[in-house]
């Protein structure tokens, strides 16, 4: 088999989840535990915790789906425009027709002009617009690209820590070289170039350094980078010539009144023609997260900037062995990026229920870093963005013991304890990396608010009894 295989660990999905789907079996026949029901807090799956679809994006995907509701009454006219725009474009006027390999191509202007409007007029080019199976399949299709070499010439790619285990799995597939460039936690996660300068220098001993991975906002920490930030993260790979990759599938998702999000993108033009011209940089978006939450459309795109032409070439023959993007998920990103307008019949819903959504989340986002700052011995930051708390757990020396005799990292030990006493199913921080001798977990903060309580409930009661008995 392949040993490339055997080395990906995804802990998203791993060991703790097939342990969680275990119980929900053992419950639905009958066993008792001391809990009803497994709450999975292990993954930012919004629908499946409840959220409720954008009412407009279903109206267009039902009609893309079934063209025959394009003459019923009871859809708004401006999701029937949208659905006749989409159709139009797909071969026989059907969403069940392959596309191009770089995505439908009136979906595709639709995400140019999508990003100029976001970036304040920044100008964006429907061929440098990929149309992908969800964020996390362009991520891999670019990194396959970019992993060259052999031995100390091996490429090497740099990557936050803590991390989305996506990134180390990808790395691990393509037996590149991962990277680690560790974020500041004391420092509400903030990303220091003076790490990123350590992470390279010390990396150039055994590998080539040349991909830069970013997460904005951050998964799993939750943090907002700064405009200044960004400015220095970009000076800093057109001095080292590093290929930067930026992940912003959160960027809807922002709730610390003092922050902003900025996309790479914008702030690499604004930096002038001298990196604007030179970095390379791709930056990806999703369907998943943000207000809409359609992870299981699995629609995405990303933009690929200062990309030498015949490299692009080989981009697009490397799509092509794939087909195309899922044509559901395409069109369902096409409705995230050319919403209803103000003027349009369906606006005001929509917008009730975006800020509904988002406003949401801000609430829980407060109330999760409050509610686990009372708890002795756990602590967490400010959750500025995203939708997962990332809190750091004080894990007694007896219980790094007992973690050991079951040949367990300590995190996971009282993880899985967690999961088999309260039936919550979150992740361990060693799953995402963290810094040595400090342990996490993160969670969902996705569950409706008063789940979400009952949660936060449990969780502080489970702390307390883990704290003592292994006092």
């Amino acid at each position: 088999m392949n040993p490339q295989v055997k080395a990906v660990e995804y802990a998203v999905r791993g060991p703790i989840v097939l342990k969680a789907g275990e119980i929900e079996l053992e419950l639905q026949r009958g066993i008792k535990k001391p809990f009803t029901e497994v709450i999975r807090a292990n993954i930012g799956d919004a629908h499946a915790m409840g959220q409720q679809p954008i009412t407009f994006l279903r109206q267009v995907m039902a009609l893309c789906t079934y063209p025959n509701l394009l003459d019923s009454p009871s859809f708004p006219e401006d999701a029937k425009k949208r659905a006749r725009r989409i159709l139009q474009a797909c071969g026989g006027n059907s969403l069940g027709s392959y596309s191009a390999s770089q995505g439908v191509n009136c979906i595709r202007e639709d995400v140019a002009a999508y990003i100029t409007r976001r970036d304040g007029g920044v100008p964006a080019d429907p061929d440098n617009i990929y149309l992908t199976t969800g964020a996390s399949d362009g991520i891999s299709t670019i990194l396959k690209i970019l992993v060259s070499g052999g031995g100390k010439s091996r490429t090497g790619v740099m990557i936050p820590i803590p991390q989305y285990p996506l990134y180390s799995a990808v790395i691990s597939e393509l037996d590149a070289v991962q990277v680690n460039y560790y974020l500041d936690e004391e420092n509400c996660w903030a990303l220091n170039v003076h790490e990123l300068r350590r992470a390279v220098r010390e990396a150039k001993d055994h590998c080539d350094p040349k991909v830069l991975c970013i997460i904005n906002p951050g998964n799993p920490t939750g943090q907002v980078q700064s405009r200044k930030c960004i400015e220095d993260v970009i000076h800093f790979a057109w001095e080292e010539k590093l290929f930067l990759m930026a992940d912003e599938v959160y960027q809807d998702n922002v709730y610390s009144p003092d922050c902003r999000f900025h996309s790479f993108k914008k702030v690499l033009y604004e930096m002038g023609s001298e990196y604007s011209s030179n970095v390379e940089l791709v930056s990806f978006h999703s369907t998943s997260k943000g207000y809409m939450g359609e992870c299981g459309y699995r629609g995405g795109y990303m933009e690929v900037v200062n990309l030498h032409p015949e490299i692009k070439g080989q981009l697009v023959k490397l799509l092509s062995v794939r087909l195309c993007p899922p044509v559901s998920g395409q069109a369902a990103m096409d409705i995230v990026v050319n919403p209803p307008v103000p003027g349009e019949e369906s606006f005001e819903q929509f917008s009730r229920e975006k800020e509904s959504v988002l406003g949401n989340l801000a609430k829980k986002a407060k109330l999760t870093e409050d509610l686990f700052n009372q708890v002795p011995g756990i602590h967490c930051n400010p959750l500025q963005g995203a939708m997962y708390a990332f809190p750091r757990i004080f894990i007694p020396a007896k219980a790094v013991e007992a973690a050991q005799a079951h040949a367990m990292a300590p995190d996971m030990f009282y993880c899985m304890k967690l999961l088999e006493e309260t039936g919550i199913c979150v992740v361990p921080g060693s799953g995402f990396g963290q810094r040595e001798g400090t342990y996490h977990f993160r969670m969902t903060i996705l569950p409706p608010v008063e789940k979400l309580k009952t949660v936060l409930q449990k969780v502080k009661d489970f702390h307390v009894k883990f704290l003592e008995k292994y006092a």
